[in-house]
């Protein structure tokens, strides 16, 4: 847990801090399904499993099913990160790409669990990669001492991170370990995929398939959540949220993020910081309240994201002041 102070003080938020979730293996918070989920697997004697992915789980399913001897069958759009086809890759993972989405993903993955018969790992298909993921709600209350947040704001785009964390609090709740309600919970979606959003502005109960899906934060780019009436269960229950933000707002707050807090944060957890900052303004988020934000993962796996242009000096050259002053 990370306190954000600096830019913090910019958005008028006084206790803002970041749950960051880059520093996991492989990268990013797919890291905790992955080591449950693997875990309970071998425990059960699977011997192949399957999953489509945006890219961060493909990865992180892929590199601990490696360790634990068995076979990983990923399947992702083409245009997921490079960086996950090749940890998937290395991994010794047979890797299928497709020309589509993450859901024309999980109907080949859907075909391929009935011919040949893979243990099907896909989001929600199997009860303990959310075990993992609620490990983030866990470490939230212990690292906070125990005095629950008044906000929680994830990048929402299967849900299970979310759904984990309300998890999580609803049962240290019933265990006496927290006694306050529990911290509303907001659900982060970009402008060019935001089926959770529409839902919950709707007041809907499910979401709709988001024909056209597109948003640099990649991760978040699911157009129908198989646990999309979980997702909103839990933000419907705790007086929460669902709200949408552009990409290039979500490419300048990863870069201001980086110069005022040092910290290379992915597009997705750049998108709550987004979430934060409208919901500070509009006054949603009041003053005094003490809000996390979520960070799922590196942003050295994307980067596409950053676009350097740096000098180029030949040998001998010195560096002109005024050069340096810039």
């Amino acid at each position: 847990m990370i306190p954000m102070f600096k830019i913090g003080q910019q958005m008028e938020i006084a206790q803002l801090y970041m749950k960051d979730e880059g520093s996991l293996p492989t990268g990013t918070f797919k890291a905790r399904g992955a080591a449950v989920g693997v875990s309970k697997a071998k425990e059960l004697g699977v011997q192949e499993l399957a999953m489509p992915t945006n890219g961060n789980a493909g990865a992180a399913w892929s590199l601990y099913a490696a360790r634990a001897g068995i076979r990983a069958n990923i399947v992702m759009p083409v245009d997921a990160p490079e960086v996950t086809r090749k940890e998937c890759a290395v991994s010794g993972a047979r890797l299928y790409l497709v020309n589509g989405l993450i859901s024309d993903a999980g109907k080949i993955v859907a075909q391929g669990i009935q011919d040949f018969d893979w243990y099907d790992a896909s989001t929600l298909k199997e009860p303990y990669r959310i075990e993992g993921k609620k490990t983030m709600g866990l470490e939230i209350a212990e690292q906070m001492e125990w005095k629950i947040p008044d906000v929680i704001i994830y990048p929402t785009g299967g849900g299970v991170g979310l759904i984990g964390i309300y998890k999580a609090l609803q049962e240290l709740r019933n265990l006496g370990w927290i006694q306050d309600r529990l911290p509303r919970l907001v659900a982060v979606q970009a402008e060019g995929c935001a089926p959770i959003v529409k839902a919950w502005e709707e007041k809907k109960r499910e979401s709709e398939y988001w024909h056209n899906a597109s948003t640099v934060a990649f991760g978040i780019n699911v157009p129908k959540a198989l646990g999309d009436f979980l997702v909103l269960e839990a933000i419907y229950q705790t007086e929460g949220c669902a709200i949408a933000v552009d990409d290039t707002s979500i490419l300048e707050e990863q870069k201001r993020i980086a110069q005022l807090e040092g910290s290379f944060v992915c597009p997705e957890g750049a998108a709550t910081f987004v979430a934060a900052r409208r919901l500070r303004e509009n006054g949603w988020i009041q003053e005094g309240e003490t809000v996390v934000v979520l960070n799922t993962g590196t942003g050295v796996k994307y980067p596409y994201t950053i676009q350097a242009k740096p000098l180029i000096l030949q040998p001998g050259e010195s560096i002109e002041m005024e050069l340096h002053k810039t």
